[in-house]
């Protein structure tokens, strides 16, 4: 019987373009598509170099390491698992990255007393596990660590059928569908208590 060949990832943008990756076999991993990451960093293009960017829930590290190849200046990526935690340190290896890029942590956890002083974001990255349904309770977290610079932007993914309660000063930017997946980006702004779905 053929093994099955290990997922790779692949660099789409910026120095390390084309560059191949291995992804960690860890069930449940699932890496944004390069049909999904082409539309999001055309639609990031003028603002990610110079950014400081944090990936909430890095996986692959298809985000934040996209974000570092195009010039991003600083990319906090958080990965709870330790295996993938890992194989992202030896992705940092293999590009000569430093390695605190990386962060072993559960999200919810690291937002409540986060490594990087308040409205110091740019852009930040919600992608969970769709089965864990965490959407709610990372936003409210995410609203209370108060990181987000104004006018910060933030990508959210989902499943297609998944209703997103978003608060009212996260201004929708861009909304798209790929297959059974809906990707969002919003535009922060200054926080009012209502909340809208989007």
């Amino acid at each position: 019987m053929s093994k099955t060949k290990p997922q790779q990832l692949r660099i789409i943008g910026g120095q390390w373009r084309g560059r191949k990756l291995a992804i960690a076999d860890v069930e449940g991993l699932r890496p944004t598509g390069d049909r999904i990451r082409e539309t999001l960093f055309n639609w990031l293009m003028v603002d990610i170099v110079g950014a400081c960017c944090v990936d909430l829930f890095a996986g692959s590290g298809a985000l934040g390491l996209e974000c570092l190849s195009r010039g991003a200046a600083n990319v906090i990526l958080l990965e709870k698992n330790p295996k993938v935690a890992k194989q992202l340190k030896q992705h940092c290896q293999t590009l000569n990255i430093p390695s605190h890029h990386i962060i072993e942590s559960d999200t919810l956890t690291w937002l409540r007393s986060p490594s990087i002083p308040p409205e110091s974001v740019d852009i930040i990255f919600l992608d969970p596990p769709f089965a864990a349904d965490l959407w709610s309770q990372v936003i409210s977290q995410l609203t209370d660590s108060r990181l987000l610079k104004d006018s910060a932007l933030i990508y959210i993914e989902t499943p297609r059928d998944q209703r997103l309660s978003t608060p009212a000063h996260w201004e929708l930017q861009k909304k798209k569908q790929a297959g059974q997946v809906i990707y969002r980006l919003f535009c922060y702004r200054k926080p009012t208590n209502v909340c809208s779905a989007t």
